[in-house]
């Protein structure tokens, strides 16, 4: 027979040995390391939902959501406010201006530009802390300024209602990056969670790729499948970006980037912005939210039409089913893959904070971006390296499509 004492002693040092290794604490000589490059590299995140949270949770009301305070109690937890961004250092963030693919037409339009309000205002409401950036040089001199510049990056190409016209004033509205697609194909490219339906880019799709080289805004290629990727990297004159995904080798999810694209960066410059989604950078985590997925879907045709004892049953089925969580050290793999087969010119970040709702353990806020430095730098990583994914990178690859922009809008007039 086991002793009750000493079983239930094992068990709490078994669970404190777990999360002491999911969420490192942070080494004293390991720290100071990590302040110093974030202070001389300002640290750009590509990819952050908190305009969406404001329209989700309040029809875009700013005051009922205070980022002066830490919200991290909000119901559900809301990932960013301004205690916790100072606090993981960030020194750059493009916002992305999210529109669910099921609004189409002049709805997806207005809804887009309702959303680059919400970032504009949020710069005047608070302009001690973000100010707003359009180039590389901005964001360098608003990091030195010790505020946190502020961009904006279009969620999906459906946002303009295939108009040339609409994509150039989302660009003079301060734009600065657009994923091609969301979750679903739209009409002139693929969509990496979608039945192909286009073949990758359509004609048009390729006049989008020529005109945002044109104007010097960022081709997002997170969400898009593989051949819509590579097509883009035939045509593209400017690098690319992927502004939340991760390595498709490591973790095999449609949103992930496979090795052969990952290969081709070398040639285009563009970079891959890591992402936090736990289903993308744990296989054991996607697992656990495809068997829940399906549980919930055989619950729902089981009990129709009583979404109480759906919901019920579903409870009960996630406390006898613990799900898998990520932890750090998964995003750490992805970004040493992406440096293994692409090299350390082709990392970047993006959390992708509040578009999710669970976050891998040791990064649970925006506060928790030093806790990734500091994983990286116990692996043995140079600063240089760690400058690079920080925003030497990402910068590099503003600067040369503001080039590339600048060279093209003396060769050619606006498409049409």
């Amino acid at each position: 027979m086991i002793n009750v004492r000493t079983a239930a002693f094992t068990s709490l040092l078994v669970l404190a040995t777990t999360l002491a290794a999911a969420a490192p604490v942070p080494e004293p000589q390991v720290s100071p390391r990590v302040d110093r490059i974030l202070k001389e590299v300002p640290l750009i995140d590509g990819h952050n939902d908190l305009p969406w949270q404001y329209r989700e949770r309040s029809k875009n009301h700013l005051a009922d959501i205070d980022l002066r305070k830490d919200e991290s109690a909000m119901e559900p937890a809301l990932h960013t406010d301004i205690p916790r961004l100072r606090q993981g250092r960030l020194g750059a963030q493009f916002w992305s201006v999210y529109i669910p693919t099921s609004m189409k037409g002049a709805e997806a339009v207005q809804a887009t530009i309702e959303q680059i309000d919400v970032v504009h205002r949020l710069e005047e409401i608070y302009p001690d802390t973000f100010a707003p950036a359009l180039t590389a040089d901005d964001i360098v001199r608003i990091h030195k300024q010790g505020k946190i510049a502020s961009m904006i990056g279009v969620e999906g190409g459906h946002s303009i209602n295939n108009s040339l016209a609409v994509l150039r004033q989302f660009y003079q509205l301060g734009a600065r990056y657009m994923t091609l697609t969301h979750s679903s194909n739209n009409d002139w490219a693929d969509s990496a969670t979608d039945d192909p339906k286009n073949n990758g880019l359509t004609p048009f799709g390729r006049t989008v790729i020529g005109e945002m080289n044109r104007l010097g805004m960022l081709v997002d290629l997170s969400h898009v499948s593989p051949k819509t990727m590579n097509d883009v990297l035939d045509i593209a004159k400017a690098p690319v970006i992927f502004s939340h995904s991760s390595a498709r080798a490591l973790t095999d999810h449609p949103r992930n980037v496979p090795d052969d694209v990952l290969r081709r960066l070398k040639d285009n410059g563009g970079i891959v912005m890591i992402t936090f989604v736990q289903g993308f950078v744990s296989s054991e985590a996607r697992k656990s939210s495809v068997t829940r997925d399906g549980e919930e879907a055989r619950l729902k045709a089981l009990y129709i039409g009583q979404p109480e004892k759906q919901k019920s049953a579903l409870e009960a089925w996630d406390k006898e089913h613990p799900a898998a969580r990520a932890t750090v050290k998964d995003v750490a793999d992805h970004i040493e893959h992406v440096i293994r087969v692409a090299g350390t010119d082709h990392i970047g970040i993006g959390g992708d904070f509040d578009g999710i709702t669970t976050t891998p353990l040791g990064l649970e806020s925006v506060a928790a971006y030093p806790v990734l430095f500091e994983e990286l730098i116990r692996r043995g990583h140079s600063d240089e390296t760690l400058r690079k994914l920080a925003g030497l990178n990402l910068l590099r690859v503003l600067r040369k499509s503001e080039a590339v922009a600048g060279r093209l809008r003396t060769e050619r007039q606006a498409a049409e």
